[in-house]
C-alpha cells in the first residue's frame, strides 16, 4: 500500500461519468489490469535479486503500491461502468499472459541491466499517468492519476538509487545501458498491453478472439492521444539520467522533438487504420 495515500482518500462522491468517453474508459481498464498484475513482477525481481535483502524488501513494497494503483483504477472503472467485472478480467489476463517466473537471472543480462530497464518502465508510467491526468476533466480520475504519477516518480528514484549502488560494483558501459533502455522502450509493443486491452475490453464481444496487432493498435491509439509534448520531455529526461546522459541541453530538445514527431506520425497512422 502506498505510504502517502489510500483508496479512501479519493473523492469518490465527486465521480462524474458524464465526463468519461468510451476510449478513456477502455484505456483505464487496460491500465488497471497491468498494474494489478504486479505480484508476478515481484516474484521475478525477488528471484533475480534473491541474495540482496534490501532490494527484495524494496521490490515487495513497490509491488504493494502497484497493486494499489490497480485497485484504485479498477474501482473507478467499475463505478463508471457497473458492467465491468474487474476480477474476471484480471483472471482472464493472468491466464493468458505471464512473466518468466522461473528465471533466477535477469533477462537483461545482469542485475545492473535489470535496474536500467526498471528505471525506463517507471519513467514511462510516470509520464503516462501524468498524461491521463492532464487529458481528463473527470475529478476522481485526475486525483487517482496524480497520486499514481507521484508514486511512479518515487519508484523511479528507488530503482535509480539501487542502480547507482550496482554500478559501483558492476560497471555497465553507456552503450550497453542505452541498448537496454531502447530495447525496453520497444517492448511496450509486446503482448502485455495488447492482451490486457483484449481481456478488459474485447473478450465479451460476439466471436471475439485475441489478435495481438489489432489489440495493440487499438490500445496505443487511445493512449497516445493523451500525451502532450511535456510528458514526452519528462520521460526523456528520466531515461537520460538512467543511461548516464546529462538530462539537459540542446540534444535533449532534439530528442524530444524527434520522439514527439514520431508519436504524432504514428498516432495519425493508427487513426487512419481505425477509420
Amino acid at each position: 500500500m502506498s505510504q502517502t495515500w489510500t483508496l479512501d482518500d479519493m473523492p469518490w462522491s465527486a465521480l462524474n461519468p458524464s465526463l468519461v468517453d468510451k476510449e478513456l474508459l477502455e484505456t483505464v481498464k487496460t491500465a488497471a489490469l497491468v498494474e494489478a498484475n504486479s505480484a508476478d513482477y515481484v516474484t521475478y525481481l525477488c528471484n533475480v535479486f534473491a541474495d540482496d535483502p534490501a532490494f527484495v524488501e524494496a521490490a515487495r513494497v513497490w509491488g504493494e503500491e502497484e497493486a494499489q494503483h490497480g485497485a484504485a483504477l479498477a474501482r473507478w472503472a467499475e463505478r463508471v461502468d457497473p458492467g465491468f467485472d474487474f476480477a474476471a478480467s484480471l483472471a482472464r489476463f493472468r491466464a493468458g499472459y505471464s512473466l518468466p517466473l522461473e528465471a533466477t537471472t535477469s533477462v537483461r543480462g545482469s542485475r545492473t541491466g535489470e535496474l536500467v530497464a526498471r528505471c525506463v518502465v517507471e519513467s514511462g508510467t510516470c509520464s503516462f499517468y501524468s498524461a491521463l491526468r492532464d487529458s481528463t476533466h473527470e475529478p476522481v480520475l485526475r486525483r487517482i492519476c496524480h497520486a499514481i504519477a507521484q508514486d511512479e516518480a518515487a519508484h523511479y528514484r528507488l530503482f535509480h538509487v539501487h542502480l547507482k549502488r550496482y554500478l559501483a560494483g558492476h560497471r555497465l558501459g553507456f552503450w550497453k545501458r542505452l541498448k537496454i533502455a531502447l530495447g525496453r522502450v520497444q517492448e511496450t509493443g509486446d503482448d502485455e498491453l495488447a492482451y490486457a486491452y483484449f481481456s478488459a475490453n474485447v473478450w465479451s464481444a460476439a466471436g471475439a478472439r485475441y489478435e495481438r496487432e489489432a489489440c495493440a493498435q487499438a490500445y496505443w491509439r487511445r493512449a497516445m492521444a493523451r500525451y502532450q509534448r511535456q510528458h514526452v520531455r519528462s520521460a526523456a529526461h528520466m531515461i537520460a539520467a538512467a543511461v548516464d546522459l546529462r538530462p539537459a541541453g540542446r540534444w535533449l530538445d532534439w530528442v524530444v522533438a524527434g520522439v514527439w514527431g514520431l508519436l504524432q506520425w504514428r498516432l495519425a497512422r493508427l487513426r487512419r487504420v481505425a477509420a
